[in-house]
Parts: C-alpha cells; sequence; structure tokens
C-alpha cells in the first residue's frame, strides 16, 4: 500500500574557513559569551520551572492506592480544589463540531492500574513484546509497543452494532518518518486464542471468513504529533475501501497525548483525533456485519528508538437513549462527561456528551433535571462528597453559559462514593461508579 509522508528538507550548515586568526579570535570570544548565557538560561529554565510544577501541585493530596504513577482514573479528593468549568476555555470550544457521543454501558475501562510497571498487562495477549511504564507527559499507567507485534484484551469476545471505544495514543518525540503505523482494528474472527495471522496486514488470515475495519495513526512531525490515519475496511477478504489522508488541519504545536475516539453505528463508523473529525465513513461495512473481536498492531519500527504508547482505554456499547430515558423514564446516566483528577474541571471530549443532554433539555423547554455526581472510593468520604457536588455544579455551569439552558431549571447534587454501581476493586468498577446522573423533576 502506497503511503504518504510529509518529508522535512533537511538544512545543512557548512562552517566556513577561518580565513584570518583575528576572525578565530572573535569566534572564541563569542563561543564563550554564548556558553555562559547559556548556562544561565538553564538555570533559570530550571528555577522557573520548579516554580511552575510547584504552583500546579499545590494543595494535591497523593492517593497512596495511586501509586508513583498517579493514575488518572482515580478520584484524589482534597476538598481544596476550586470551582473550574471550561466554559470560556478555548480547548473546550475546540469541540464545538464534536459530535462523538460514548456508548450507553461502559463494558471495558483499562488503565493498566492493576499491572506492574515492566510487566505485560495479564489480561491481554500478545504475538511479541510490550510492557507497562509510566511517561513524564501524562499520568498514568501506558502499554508500550516498539517492535512489530500485535496484543488484544482477551475479555471482548463480541461487539453490537453500536459500539465506541476511545483511548489515548502517544509517540516518542523523534519519531521516524519511516516507521510503522500504530493501528487499531476491529473483526469478525473469534476465539482467536494464538493464531495472530488473523490480525496480519494483508493476506488470507486477515480477517476470518467475514471481515471488519481499521484504522492507522501514525506521527505527521517531530513531537510526537499524530496527523497521518488511513482507514481499511474488507468484506469476504474484497478491499470496499482502502484510502490515506494528511490531515492538514492537524498542523498544531505538539501535543502530550492524542486522544481517538471511534464509534460504530451499523455500517457507519467515524473516527476522531482529539477534536477532529477525520474519517465518517456511512457505508464502511455491509448491514449486519458481526464483529468480535479488538485488536491493536504496530507495524514495526524503523527505528528501534520509535516507540507507541496506548492508555485510559474505555469501551461501551449501545446508542445512548437520552431523550427516552431522560423525558419518558425520567433519568439519564451518563459515563461520558469526564472530569481531571482531584478537579470538577470538564475535560474538553466531554463536549459531545453534554450537547447530547442540552439537545434534549432545548427540545423541551418545561423540564427540570437534577444534576448528581458521584465518584468511586478513592480518596476519603468526605473530601469525594465535596468533590461529586462540584462537578454536578460545573456540569451546571456549562449547560447554563455554553448552551444557554436556563439555570433555574437545574439543581444539583452530590453522593460522593456512597452510591456505587459496582465494585471499586477494579478500574471497570471504579470507572462505572465515576458518573453523573440527571433526574427530571
Amino acid at each position: 500500500m502506497k503511503k504518504t509522508f510529509f518529508i522535512a528538507a533537511l538544512l545543512c550548515i557548512i562552517q566556513p574557513g577561518f580565513g584570518q586568526f583575528g576572525n578565530l579570535l572573535d569566534r572564541a570570544k563569542n563561543k564563550v559569551n554564548n556558553k555562559v548565557n547559556q548556562k544561565i538560561d538553564q538555570k533559570m529554565d530550571k528555577t522557573i520551572d520548579k516554580g511552575v510544577d510547584g504552583a500546579e501541585n499545590a494543595g494535591k493530596k497523593k492517593d497512596p492506592k495511586a501509586g508513583a504513577a498517579g493514575v488518572e482514573s482515580q478520584e484524589q479528593a482534597t476538598g481544596k480544589n476550586s470551582s473550574n468549568t471550561v466554559a470560556s476555555s478555548p480547548a473546550f470550544k475546540s469541540y464545538s463540531k464534536f459530535d462523538f457521543v460514548p456508548g450507553e454501558k461502559l463494558v471495558a475501562s483499562e488503565d493498566f492500574s492493576q499491572d506492574a510497571v515492566g510487566d505485560f498487562p495479564d489480561k491481554w495477549n500478545t504475538n511479541g513484546s510490550g510492557e507497562i511504564v509510566t511517561t513524564s507527559s501524562k499520568e498514568g499507567k501506558f502499554l508500550m509497543t516498539q517492535k512489530e507485534v500485535v496484543f488484544y484484551p482477551e475479555w471482548v469476545k463480541t461487539l453490537p452494532d453500536n459500539f465506541t471505544l476511545e483511548f489515548d495514543l502517544l509517540s516518542t518525540q523523534k519519531f521516524s518518518f519511516y516507521s510503522g503505523f500504530f493501528n487499531v482494528g476491529f473483526t469478525s474472527a473469534a476465539n482467536i486464542g494464538t493464531d495472530f495471522r488473523k490480525f496480519a496486514r494483508f493476506g488470507e488470515g486477515r480477517f476470518e471468513k467475514g471481515g471488519g475495519f481499521e484504522v492507522g495513526f501514525h506521527p505527521q512531525n517531530a513531537g510526537g504529533q499524530l496527523g497521518i490515519t488511513e482507514f481499511y475496511s474488507s468484506y469476504d477478504f474484497k478491499e470496499i475501501i482502502k484510502n490515506t489522508a494528511d490531515q492538514d488541519k492537524l498542523s498544531e504545536p505538539a501535543k502530550t497525548a492524542v486522544r481517538i475516539s471511534i464509534w460504530r453505528q451499523k455500517s457507519r463508523v467515524r473516527v476522531y483525533m482529539d477534536d477532529k473529525k477525520v474519517w465518517d465513513m456511512p457505508k464502511a461495512l455491509p448491514d449486519g456485519m458481526k464483529l468480535n473481536s479488538l485488536y491493536f498492531r504496530n507495524d514495526a519500527a524503523n527505528d528501534n528508538n520509535d516507540a507507541y504508547y496506548i492508555g485510559n482505554i474505555r469501551l461501551a456499547v449501545g446508542n445512548p437513549d437520552t431523550r427516552n430515558k431522560l423525558i419518558t423514564e425520567g433519568k439519564f446516566v451518563t459515563h461520558g462527561i469526564l472530569f481531571d483528577v482531584n478537579s470538577d474541571k470538564i475535560k474538553p471530549e466531554s463536549y459531545g456528551a453534554i450537547k447530547d443532554i442540552a439537545t434534549v433539555l432545548s427540545e423541551n423547554p418545561g423540564v427540570k433535571v437534577m444534576i448528581v455526581g458521584h465518584t468511586d472510593s478513592d480518596g476519603d468520604d468526605a473530601g469525594n462528597m465535596e468533590l461529586s457536588k462540584k462537578r454536578a455544579a460545573a456540569v451546571k455551569d456549562i449547560l447554563s453559559k455554553e448552551f444557554n439552558v436556563e439555570a433555574s431549571r437545574l439543581t444539583t447534587d452530590g453522593k460522593g462514593e456512597s452510591q456505587p454501581l459496582d465494585k471499586n476493586t477494579t478500574p471497570l468498577g471504579k470507572a462505572g461508579n465515576r458518573r453523573v446522573e440527571f433526574i427530571k423533576q
């Protein structure tokens, strides 16, 4: 398959001859001055960075359950966080066209918190190698891969006509243009076991008598920015979609991570990178195609230093029935409104879920709702109670300021960790307990 890459031109600077001895002395003098100034700048940078880090971490209490990495999914309530929504945040507003809405029922939430750093995750399978790591770029644990390898979560046995998958994807800072894509795929193949040929790049083993689809990602330029994607779909070993897209609109400053969101609705597939919709394929799959397995694949590194990292994986099934559940049943529960750790600051990727609620409220102007926040059990009870109340208030603030829902129609409450839906002993259980409820009044 032909791939399109942006090849950066290299500027070669050739030093001229010194010519005269006086010029050499002048150059030496300038060199010394530059070195001195560079040392001073480095010390100033360290001092400034230390002060910034201290300001950012001030008032935060480390949850001992989170371990050295400080896993993002865990609550770390202290009661010292200020009300801090993102209604006026440019990052939040950039999601104004983000129409991704997570599935209704969360069936998998993987943050690798149960796995030790240096190990391959216990509930996954692979034909190569990978290991759990922490990074200085983003809190939490990530599964890192450098070599050509496939790995997949064995607990995913079947996928319905409607599902959503979300995960964070990072790459090393200086990633080679010639290293392979990182791919996430869905196939009709079941009971994979150790037959990794079903996840191969090409050939008869690609999909087992049925089909599926795959999306690939590659850094566009230095800094780990992910900007080139490809979409591949097949059925009965016949290719129906094959393309490579250069996402020029993603030419933004380098980021620490990109949030990938994939939404399958029967034959339609949408793919998002952060707030950008990069693929929207109405006929990506034939109607009625049954998908069973989810997998990730690294198509080999050209440079041994190149690596991909994935984490904060969320798989949900079912098309949210917001309107029916809120208006008819009187209650709607969402796991799609996400917050920063130990904060009531709403993550920008929550835009689609909040917009979905706002649309229902706008279409039913006589309806009033109570917004109730819930947390998992990490942290102390009192802190979690306060945090849940502040998060509910943050959602009200967003609905009122960003979506023009009358504030008088919205009341708030928080239940902390007091009303769990699941056990707080697994990442999936904790993720299920962290939620926002909308109750018709």
